[in-house]
Order: C-alpha cells, then sequence, then structure tokens
C-alpha cells in the first residue's frame, strides 16, 4: 500500500486500486476509487464550478503508509491498514470505514493516523469491488454505525418515519419513491452517494452499508458543518438550486384525472373566476392526445389550443400540460425513435417498456439528442401554442416490470445509470424553454428526481398515493427529507391521488385537512382520481380514458367549500413571505419547508419532533394528521416565544402546548419577535 499527494489531493494505491480524495467546495471533500487507469469523469450530481478556495493541507505517515488532508473544517485520514476517517475542525470524528482485518503490525503510526482499528478474522475491508460480467463491478461501501446518529433527507420514500436511522432503502426510482442520496447528519456532516446506478442502502445498527449493483467506480461526497444551514448549503453550492420561483406558481394550483374536453376545462376555469376564487395554474392531465409519443392535441376534444390559451391567460390562468415519455409502436414516431437509437433499449425480449393502452417503448432521456427531438415537438405542438409550462409524468420511468438489469440507455445500463432519467427529462424542457427565452423562470412538475434534478426546474410531486390518513402522515415526512436532500420544491396530491369519494363526509375531512397542510407547502396544489368516475367519450385517441370526480373547491359541500376558500386566500395573502422562502432556496438551497432543528438546531427536543415543520423560520405549522382529531400536542422550539395566529397567545419556547382542532384550523404558530402578519389576521377571522 502506498500513501501520496499530488496536485493538491492524497492518494492511496492499493492492490490494483487508486482512491483519490479531493478537495470539492468548501469544508468538503469529493472520494472516488477505480480499479481503471483513469477515472470515468462523470460529474454525476457534483455539476456547479467549484470556487477556489485555500489549498488543502497534506502530510504523510512514515513511509507512505498513512495521511491525511484538511480542507476548512475537514479532514480525512488514511491509516496504515488502508482505511479511511472523516473529522471536523474539533478532531471529532465524523464518519469512519467498517473495516475488520487482522492487524499484522500492532502498532498503527503516530497519533496523527490512528483510528479504532478491530483485529478481526472476517477480513471484510471498508469497500470492495466485486467483478461482474462485462467489465462493471458490484460495489459495497462500509461505515461505522453510531446508534445516537440521526439521518435526515434521501429523497421521497413512503413511509411516516423522518429520521431515516435504522431504515434501509432502495436506490431505485418507482411510482411514488425518487432515491435523491442525499443526507445530513446530527453529528455535523452531509454525505452524497454520488452514483446514479440502483442499488440500496442500510443505516443498521451495526453499520451503514452501501451497495450498487453495478458501477465502474466508488463516489462518495462529504462536507462538515457547524449548523444544518452550512452544511446544506455547501451541498447546494456543488450539486446546484433551483431557479427562483415564478411568482404565478406560489399560489393555487387546480388539476383533476382528467379534464376530457377544452369545453370541460374552460368551464371550470370559468367557474372558479366566477366565484371569485384566486387561481393561479390548471393542467390537462394525460391522454389528451391522440396515442402515446404523438406529443399533442387530439384535435377531436381540443379543437382550438391556442383559443383556449387565449382565454385563459385573459383570466389570469397559466396552463400546465401532463407529457409522458411513452411512445406507442403504432405511433408516427416510434420507428425513427427506434432506429436512430432514442429509445430505452431492452436486453432480453421484445422491446416493450411498457404496457399500457398500448404497446410502449420509452424515449431515453439519458441521450441529448432524444432530449433534442422530444423538445422540437413539445415545442412545435404545445409551447408555441402558449402552454406555460409542463408536467412530465412517468419520470422514473414506470416500467411495466421493474426488471431494472433488462433496460440500458444511452449512458449505459439502468443498472449503472438508471436513475439519472429524471433529470434529463427535466433538463430536455428547461434547456428547450431557456433556449426560446433566457429570462424565462423555468418550473415543470416531474414524477421523480435524483440528485441534481433541482438544477433544472423540477417541481417534484409524490407521485400516486393513496387517499389516506396513513398516506398523509406520510407526505410530511416525505416533504421534509426532500427538502433536506436538495429538492426545496415539492408538492403532494391534495386529498391523495388513488380513491377519495366527493359525497363521502370522512373524505371531506380528509381533503380538508389536506388542504390545509397544503397551505403551507412549497407548492398548493389540487389532484385526484376521484370517484365516481365519469365514462369514456369514445373509443379512439384521447376519448378512450375515463374521467374521474370533480376535484374543485365547491365539490365537497358548502362547509368544506368555505373552509378552502379562506386558506385559497390566505395563500396568496402570504405571497411575499414565500416570495422570500422562494429566494433563500434559490440562493443558498435553503428547504422551503424543513423540521424544526433546521433553523432550531441548538434545541436537543426540536431534533426529535417528527410531527410538524417549519414553513421558513417564522412559521411553525402542526398538521392535523389523523381522523376525528379535536386537539394534538405541539412543541415550540425553545429561546423564542411563539404566538397562536387563532388566539393570539403567546408562549414562551421549549414546552409543549395542547392545541384545540377544529376542522377549520390548522394549529400555526408564528414567532412573536418576527410575527408574519396576515396569519394573525387570518387567524382572527377562524
Amino acid at each position: 500500500m502506498e500513501i501520496y499527494q499530488e496536485n493538491g489531493c492524497l492518494y492511496q494505491l492499493n492492490n490494483g486500486e487508486k482512491i483519490e480524495v479531493r478537495p470539492w467546495g468548501d469544508n468538503s471533500f469529493r472520494v472516488r476509487s477505480t480499479k481503471f487507469d483513469n477515472f470515468t469523469g462523470h460529474k454525476n450530481a457534483l455539476t456547479m464550478p467549484i470556487k477556489e478556495t485555500q489549498p488543502a493541507k497534506i502530510t504523510l505517515g512514515a513511509n507512505g503508509h498513512a495521511g491525511a488532508i484538511t480542507n476548512g473544517k475537514i479532514t480525512a485520514k488514511f491509516d496504515v491498514y488502508g482505511n479511511i476517517a472523516f473529522f471536523n475542525q474539533d478532531n471529532k470524528l465524523l464518519l469512519q470505514g467498517w473495516q475488520r482485518t487482522r492487524i499484522t503490525a500492532m502498532d498503527p503510526g503516530t497519533d496523527d493516523y490512528k483510528m479504532n482499528h478491530f483485529n478481526s478474522a472476517l477480513d471484510l475491508d471498508w469497500h470492495e469491488f466485486k467483478g461482474i460480467a462485462g467489465g462493471d463491478f458490484k460495489l459495497h461501501v462500509r461505515f461505522e454505525a453510531d446508534p445516537d446518529e440521526r439521518i435526515y433527507g434521501m429523497g421521497q420514500y413512503q413511509q411516516n418515519f423522518l429520521n431515516l436511522k435504522n431504515a434501509k432503502l432502495e436506490l431505485a426510482l418507482r411510482n411514488s419513491q425518487a432515491s435523491v442520496p442525499f443526507y445530513l447528519s446530527s453529528k455535523g456532516y452531509g454525505f452524497l452517494w454520488n452514483n446514479p446506478g440502483v442499488g440500496e442502502v442500510s443505516f443498521a445498527k451495526n453499520l451503514t452499508d452501501w451497495k450498487a449493483r453495478a458501477t465502474k467506480e466508488m463516489d462518495f461526497w462529504i462536507t462538515a458543518g457547524d449548523t444544518p444551514h452550512q452544511i446544506e448549503e455547501q451541498y447546494a453550492a456543488v450539486a446546484g438550486t433551483v431557479p427562483m420561483m415564478p411568482d404565478y406558481a406560489m399560489g393555487y394550483w387546480q388539476c383533476k384525472l382528467r379534464y376530457q374536453t377544452q369545453d370541460e376545462l374552460l368551464s371550470a376555469a370559468r367557474e372558479f373566476k366566477k366565484r371569485n376564487l384566486p387561481i393561479s395554474v390548471i393542467v390537462i392531465d394525460f391522454f389528451h392526445w391522440p396515442k402515446s409519443g404523438e406529443w399533442c392535441f387530439d384535435k377531436e376534444y381540443w379543437p382550438d389550443p391556442k383559443a383556449m390559451i387565449k382565454e385563459l391567460h385573459e383570466m389570469g390562468i397559466k396552463l400546465m400540460v401532463s407529457v409522458w415519455p411513452t411512445v406507442d409502436k403504432t405511433s408516427s414516431h416510434y420507428q425513427e425513435m427506434r432506429d436512430k437509437g432514442y429509445l430505452a433499449q431492452v436486453e432480453r425480449g421484445v422491446p416493450i417498456t411498457m404496457d399500457f393502452l398500448g404497446n410502449n417503448g420509452f424515449a431515453d432521456f439519458t441521450n441529448p439528442k432524444t432530449q433534442q427531438y422530444v423538445w422540437n415537438l413539445l415545442k412545435k405542438n404545445y409551447y408555441d401554442q402558449g402552454v406555460d409550462l409542463f408536467w412530465l409524468d412517468e419520470a422514473e420511468p414506470e416500467y411495466s416490470i421493474y426488471d431494472y438489469d433488462n433496460y440500458r440507455y444511452h449512458d449505459g445500463s439502468v443498472l449503472e445509470v438508471g436513475n439519472r432519467f429524471p433529470v434529463g427529462y427535466s433538463k430536455m424542457v428547461f434547456d428547450g424553454m431557456k433556449k426560446e427565452d433566457p429570462k424565462h423562470q423555468v418550473i415543470n412538475l416531474v414524477r421523480s428526481a435524483w440528485a441534481g434534478s433541482q438544477r433544472y426546474g423540477a417541481l417534484v410531486w409524490s407521485g400516486d398515493i393513496d387517499s389516506s390518513f396513513r398516506a398523509l402522515r406520510n407526505q410530511l415526512c416525505i416533504g421534509l427529507n426532500m427538502g433536506i436532500a436538495g429538492i426545496p420544491w415539492w408538492t403532494t396530491d391534495i386529498g391523495g391521488f388513488l380513491g377519495g369519494k366527493t359525497t363521502d363526509p370522512k373524505f371531506h375531512e380528509l381533503v380538508t385537512r389536506w388542504f390545509e397542510f397544503a397551505t403551507f407547502c412549497p407548492v398548493m396544489r389540487m389532484h385526484g382520481d376521484r370517484e365516481p368516475h365519469a365514462k369514456p367519450l369514445g373509443t379512439t385517441g384521447g376519448g378512450k380514458m375515463p374521467s374521474g370526480a370533480p376535484t374543485e373547491p365547491w365539490a365537497y359541500g358548502d362547509e368544506v367549500y368555505e373552509i378552502m376558500k379562506k386558506y385559497m386566500v390566505l395563500r396568496y395573502q402570504m405571497h411575499d413571505y414565500i416570495k422570500q422562502l422562494m429566494q433563500d432556496a434559490h440562493e443558498k438551497g435553503t428547504p422551503v419547508i424543513s423540521p424544526l432543528f433546521y433553523h432550531y438546531d441548538q434545541d436537543k427536543e426540536a431534533w426529535q419532533i417528527e410531527d410538524e415543520f417549519m414553513f421558513g423560520p417564522q412559521v411553525l405549522v402542526a398538521p392535523v394528521l389523523h381522523e376525528k382529531e379535536s386537539e394534538r400536542s405541539v412543541y415550540l422550539p425553545a429561546g423564542y416565544q411563539w404566538t397562536d395566529i387563532y388566539t393570539g397567545k403567546s408562549y414562551n419556547g421549549g414546552q409543549r402546548l395542547t392545541v384545540k382542532t377544529p376542522l377549520n384550523q390548522i394549529p400555526v404558530f408564528t414567532r412573536t419577535d418576527k410575527p408574519v402578519k396576515e396569519l394573525l389576521e387570518f387567524g382572527k377571522e377562524m
């Protein structure tokens, strides 16, 4: 084994493998390892230019068998046994490789490079490559576990807990699951698994274990910081931030499965205006097209898109249109796209990747030529007609059979690069819109993401979820962990997607509580596949699909309507405050919604709270997450006074209160020293 320095980096050579520890941003390192002659050169999520910093301090042990490198507040060390560890500026251990090998030399060297090392017959290194057919490797990377550590981030998983310690997560994309593998640790560091391949991670009690099913190299990034803010901002500096959200997007979005015709959509929009209800965006859902892969309106049901959009714009409403990556085998573009290599490939069997209203392939958005080809169609058939933004559905993509080993993209096998797919999907539309108008503030709804998606205006939603209080509890944890993972634009289907009967009093309660929660989410968006369904209008094209029942606020009875109307108005009254939150997300990567500890990390109890959240630093929200819940406990972060917006009473932080929760009230507190006045006015009226 040899440890050496070169060009400001620390290297370890061992048994034909080279490990590089390279300074990469403030207080951060990128760590790569390969058994090939050279690294691949892929940046993956680390796409932002790195600003110049002070040169790293590097020291080497005797005989070149150990070494250390310091970049600001973080130090990485190799010991004489080949293990790696990371320390902060106070020499506090942040993370160390889990290594169980025999100690052949009992002296580990000088104190500068000592680590806790287990003399073990297990013969397991902290990382290992296992060769597979074709030249790639299976990869295991193991770190020591701290049972008291708390872990947040990692993207979108349908579960109702926030702290991911002791969780096992699949590093793969599915409908309602988005792997965004950055986490923030309560120990004062952030970690990015900078590998877009399919795998898994276990944050177990005995070790943390990362696995990639097929890869050419190990690649991760680690940063140290004194606060969650600093860690998150250092990650945003290397992986990118969202654009500045346009003003209209901070309002109310109306959607359903599915407006079947131009007349139906315009009737709904006119009714919003007739009732003087605020609305910013209305949405045309899937199968408004004649066939998948045509990427255009079905003229039978949408005869004059330009006139429709002109009327919407005159009403002050933007139009979002759903597009899918599916290409029907009988569509006019299928053969050309297949011949040119613009479709995802299969390793075995017939080249059909999704069976839904026809045999379909998927456009391969890891291929820049595919991106340009499809954007040209979107531009001609939608953007040039006046469509304002896109809904990039099926962004995982949603294979009919999730046999990841059977699919291949332009960039490589799905096992090796599959999680890049939604990044390329969002990038396609972002680049296209920016080319048409460099000043355009791009935002597009997308059903999946990976690290870096935020750069391309990705507003991620949580997929086809159940209409239940259990699902609502999941969404709170999902939204908070997505923000920590670097995806601050997030939304959910108000009321859930699957199920929900518009005449059912139980659903009325659920959709009302969800609506109240969504008022304080990054984007407030109604959607769902409601019962009872309307019948299809025809047997061809866009007429083949049925429609769900209405989702508009007046669809659930007078009591619910009056409550929803007040929260819609409140959303617009909070515009200036929301705009500042969006500015922080754009400039620094700050989550729009966050766990309490993000803004109040000195309060130990704040790290334990999983059923409340901060809507920026000045607003605490405690959503009602259970059926028929007439009161709930609320914890107020220590160090500040908090004002109940409904009673006007102020309370010292660091205590729990029991708060009444009538159907028209979601518990909300604002900082007494920096109140959001619009909330106090709203509370008086409720």
